[in-house]
């Protein structure tokens, strides 16, 4: 059974005429007669009466053409989904971020994602580091990262998101609480709440290297893999952290921020890998572009 007998079978039935439906179907109404009549020899029954004034479905065809119009729908939509899928504008996007970044560039970028590309689902895997990331990308489990680098490894292309100051959180009742603005001179002698040595974090680069400017290593008195890990300590009054701005975008109960103004920023970009042609990833950078996501003037783009 072919689909195109299927096709000929709908159109006779919704024509109830075998010329109307040839000259529907641009073919000559002889060839089209004889295919229904195959196809009821291959079913076994007769799907049409047939007099010189009229065609009508027998009980058989209007069975037959419930059928039909499901198959021919579904394959409608299929031919119509793969195209789609083609060009883009429907599919899986597979995306990395950065613990911090999930705060506030991951509810930006799902507003813009329904808006602008509405059939594209986002498959989002959180607080990842930027070595998790980059191996996510090359090894294919990921389509683009919101990551920071320095990103070490060849074959991964990246545009800047943004670029942000290192804030400090401290618990409700500490000290610090009731100053606008910190140095970091002032966090000497505090416990540090990091995220794990051996985790090749960028934001703990930035401290250590903010610290060290100012004359002492930080304390390091727990150490975690998440970001809302780290904020759930300082909300306990185990130490302090220093995370990047995006926090701020997911307040906690018993955690103030408040700015450290000689401390480092750190970069936020937009990663992908670097010989990937798929049709989704080009419109996905493009309605970026549109959006004014990548900010003009600045340094880091590649």
């Amino acid at each position: 059974m072919e689909l195109r007998h299927l096709r000929y079978f709908a159109t006779v039935a919704e024509t109830r005429h075998f010329g109307k439906a040839a000259e529907r179907l641009h073919m000559a109404q002889p060839p089209l007669s004889q295919a229904i009549r195959r196809l009821e020899t291959e079913l076994g029954v007769e799907l049409f009466t047939r007099t010189t004034r009229q065609v009508a479905l027998t009980g058989a065809g209007e069975v037959f053409r419930t059928d039909v119009r499901r198959i021919l729908k579904a394959v409608d939509e299929a031919v119509a989904r793969v195209g789609r899928f083609a060009s883009g504008v429907e599919g899986v996007l597979r995306i990395g971020l950065t613990g911090s970044a999930s705060y506030r560039q991951l509810p930006a970028l799902a507003r813009l994602m329904k808006r602008e590309m509405p059939r594209v689902m986002m498959e989002v895997h959180t607080e990842m580091l930027t070595p998790a990331q980059e191996s996510g990308l090359l090894e294919r489990r990921l389509d683009v990262g919101v990551l920071r680098p320095p990103i070490r490894r060849e074959g991964i292309a990246h545009r800047l998101l943004a670029d942000e100051p290192l804030i400090v959180a401290v618990p409700e009742e500490h000290w610090l609480a009731g100053a606008d603005t910190v140095r970091v001179e002032q966090l000497r002698h505090e416990d540090f709440i990091m995220y794990g040595a051996t985790l090749g974090s960028v934001v703990n680069d930035a401290v250590v290297r903010s610290c060290l400017a100012s004359g002492f290593y930080p304390h390091c008195a727990y150490e975690v893999t998440e970001t809302s890990a780290a904020l759930a300590l300082v909300a306990a009054g185990l130490g302090i952290a220093v995370l990047p701005d995006s926090i701020r975008s997911a307040p906690r109960e018993g955690v103030l921020c408040r700015d450290v103004e000689d401390a480092l920023t750190v970069p936020l970009v937009l990663a992908w890998r670097a010989d990937d042609e798929s049709p989704l990833l080009r419109n996905v950078l493009r309605v970026l572009e549109r959006n004014d996501v990548f900010p003009e003037g600045l340094e880091g783009v590649a």
